[in-house]
């Protein structure tokens, strides 16, 4: 974890000036063009949350490490593809997702492990409120990887990624029916095993 910690943080430090106020869009566009700068830009702005959301699809921190690369490697090859009919953060779970499922299936003996479920500290908290946040967050995280996949990755987009029901059924290739149906046996599954762990249900 040490080194993906670097390299969010050494991204940070190349895109901090560069990155009040510029769109995605405007971001993809100039990746299109050939611009690193943008490129870093928006690896800072969603690598941690694309690196979260992978991570709590396979269970494995350095596969997840891995794919957050594939993911931007795949956007700086493919930006001017980009048709900016969907936001870029949906594209980019889009992508997210397809590389982490094909990576399982190129795995089939892989495990999804609950001691690998990790949270990102926020440093923006004291370390009270993160150690609390983060006891709270992992209990959360090992009933969430209890679900089924289907059911798991609605959940993770919907609440940790804040994705409406038409953009989930975008990024899954479902329709947005489907998407509800599953949303209802997931929340009423995580209730369960919230309980069973001790953990208030205030996110649902």
């Amino acid at each position: 974890m040490q080194r993906e910690y670097a390299l969010h943080g050494q991204a940070a430090s190349h895109a901090k000036a560069a990155d009040a106020g510029v769109r995605d869009e405007d971001l993809v566009e100039s990746i299109a063009r050939g611009d690193k700068g943008a490129m870093r830009v928006l690896y800072t702005r969603h690598s941690v949350r694309l690196y979260r959301f992978i991570l709590r699809l396979t269970g494995s921190t350095s596969l997840s490490e891995d794919l957050v690369s594939e993911v931007f490697l795949y956007v700086w090859r493919q930006a001017d593809a980009f048709e900016a009919k969907s936001r870029v953060s949906t594209w980019l779970l889009a992508i997210a997702r397809y590389k982490a499922f094909s990576a399982l299936r190129r795995r089939s003996d892989a495990q999804l492990d609950d001691a690998t479920v990790a949270v990102i500290e926020d440093p923006a908290d004291d370390p009270e409120i993160a150690f609390h946040g983060r006891q709270r967050s992992a209990l959360v995280g090992k009933c969430l990887m209890k679900l089924a996949p289907a059911h798991r990755q609605v959940i993770d987009l919907v609440y940790y990624h804040e994705k409406s029901i038409d953009e989930v059924a975008q990024i899954v290739g479902i329709p947005a029916n489907t998407v509800k149906t599953r949303m209802f046996y997931a929340r009423a599954r995580m209730a369960e095993l919230l309980a069973e762990a001790g953990v208030g249900r205030a996110w649902l």
